[in-house]
């Protein structure tokens, strides 16, 4: 299956990842229950059975929960270090720049015996310490051999220069920016950050590439399912039955095409996705059933036309105006 380069690293990995946000054990505050590590390890199988073969975790998921079961779970389906990606974030949340490398051991440690391939700033904003001081501690932590590479989420256009430009002057490329992207969200299109990692040589990785559940159809199809969501997650991802009633046009579509490819809705997506951008966009979507993971692995298998790319993103415009 073809790879694509994490921005200009070396690092090569599949043009759909599985997020583990899923896998920090559940409780207050989070979308999802705890899940048992044998059904974490199914997933992981199926992933990596289906030819996924990078990995994105974050301190922020359960605190750490998240890396640590996802390393159990790939050293159970028999990956050995080197044979997958894997990637983390630093929480900068009330936090010193100097913090990055006081933890990173913390990172090592979690995914051990899987290094890790690419470390990220979680967001641009809520530290005690500057980007460019940030950047700086990731830099370090890149020519000290304790990381592969240096990235950033949710920056923006200006904020991901900055990061940049500041790694260049260690001779460090600017690997990742992780945003949301996907059919409903395209704001990359007009706010800079779609050209600038072109420009840049910057790999965008889409994180919620099917907004949480909408462009799956499911919800579409079985319109009980809406109030069954937690209500935390109906109000951050605004599933709503309005919102259905005006994303149909596209869900329908989705379905029409995934008929003739023998697909799925969701899959039809994330292909969107990988496809429509080129190479500079990669996704993570989540999976919190083996098959959820087995589905989003045969997106990379499926070829959209330039047409049919080209009816869904005027057909996202109209339903997003």
């Amino acid at each position: 299956m073809a790879t694509r380069e994490l921005g200009r690293t070396g690092v090569r990995i599949s043009p759909i990842g599985l997020g583990s946000a899923q896998f920090s054990g559940g409780g207050a505050g989070t979308f999802w229950p705890a899940l048992p590590q044998s059904q974490v390890d199914a997933i992981v199988k199926a992933a990596v059975d289906g030819g996924i073969t990078w990995f994105d975790s974050a301190e922020g998921y359960g605190k750490g929960r998240s890396e640590r079961s996802l390393s159990a779970a790939l050293a159970h389906v028999g990956m050995r270090p080197g044979d997958v990606t894997v990637s983390t974030k630093w929480t900068p949340l009330a936090r010193a720049a100097r913090s990055i490398e006081r933890t990173s051991g913390d990172r090592i440690a979690n995914l051990a015996p899987f290094p890790v391939d690419l470390h990220q700033i979680h967001a641009p904003y809520g530290s005690l310490s500057s980007i460019r001081a940030q950047t700086r501690a990731m830099a370090h932590l890149v020519e000290q051999g304790r990381i592969r590479s240096a990235g950033v989420s949710n920056f923006s256009a200006r904020q991901m220069e900055t990061t940049h430009e500041e790694l260049a002057k260690h001779g460090i490329p600017l690997a990742a920016n992780q945003v949301q992207i996907n059919l409903l969200h395209r704001k990359i299109e007009t706010n800079g950050v779609l050209e600038t990692a072109r420009r840049l040589g910057i790999t965008l990785i889409a994180y919620v590439p099917l907004r949480s559940g909408m462009l799956t159809g499911k919800l579409h199809a079985d319109r009980t399912l809406v109030d069954k969501l937690p209500r935390q997650r109906r109000m951050l991802t605004g599933i709503s039955h309005k919102s259905l009633d005006r994303t149909t046009p596209l869900i329908d579509e989705l379905r029409t095409i995934a008929d003739a490819h023998q697909a799925t809705v969701g899959q039809v997506a994330l292909a969107w996705l990988i496809t429509y951008y080129g190479d500079t966009v990669v996704a993570t979507p989540g999976a919190s059933k083996p098959h959820h993971a087995e589905e989003a692995a045969g997106a990379m298998r499926i070829t959209l036309s330039d047409e049919e790319c080209r009816r869904l993103a005027d057909l996202s415009t109209e339903v997003t105006s």
